[in-house]
């Protein structure tokens, strides 16, 4: 999971809450006072309590001094993004259930981009969910170069 934090007037900054430390998740929960993976859950539903605290946390990295209570990010300056590797497990699933309705299936596929922080990855991700696969060779044929011919 990618968070994006964009001040108004400042350069947006990018957080990957994907490559987290084992004190930064025990951190992580004391402050959100709840368990890692409802942490996760929250942040995928745009919990700003959730997007907020780890944001700070990986924030902390780059600036030891700063406090939670100083990192007070305005309503719609934190969203949550998908990386690259959630972007590809959801272009599975979506093609999965919707590869048999291209109406469903281009929608569902347009929402995933929106949702994605790298929009090149996303792009390649549906490609390959896409393209034909080619077709399983027959058992029952027998090489033409077989040994007992």
């Amino acid at each position: 999971m990618i968070i994006e934090y964009s001040p108004e007037g400042s350069e947006p900054q990018v957080f990957d809450a994907g490559r987290l430390r084992a004190s930064e998740i025990q951190v992580i929960e004391r402050t959100a006072d709840g368990r890692w993976p409802l942490i996760k859950q929250a942040m995928s539903d745009g919990d700003i309590g959730a997007l907020r605290t780890v944001a700070f946390v990986i924030k902390k990295r780059s600036e030891p001094a700063l406090r939670f209570a100083d990192f007070d990010p305005f309503e719609g300056e934190l969203r949550a993004r998908l990386d690259a590797r959630e972007v590809r497990g959801y272009a599975e699933r979506i093609f999965a259930k919707y590869g048999q309705s291209p109406d469903d299936l281009a929608e569902a596929f347009d929402e995933l981009r929106d949702a994605a922080a790298d929009r090149e990855a996303c792009e390649q991700a549906i490609a390959d969910v896409t393209a034909p696969k080619a077709p399983e060779p027959d058992e029952d044929q027998t090489s033409p170069a077989s040994p007992n011919a």
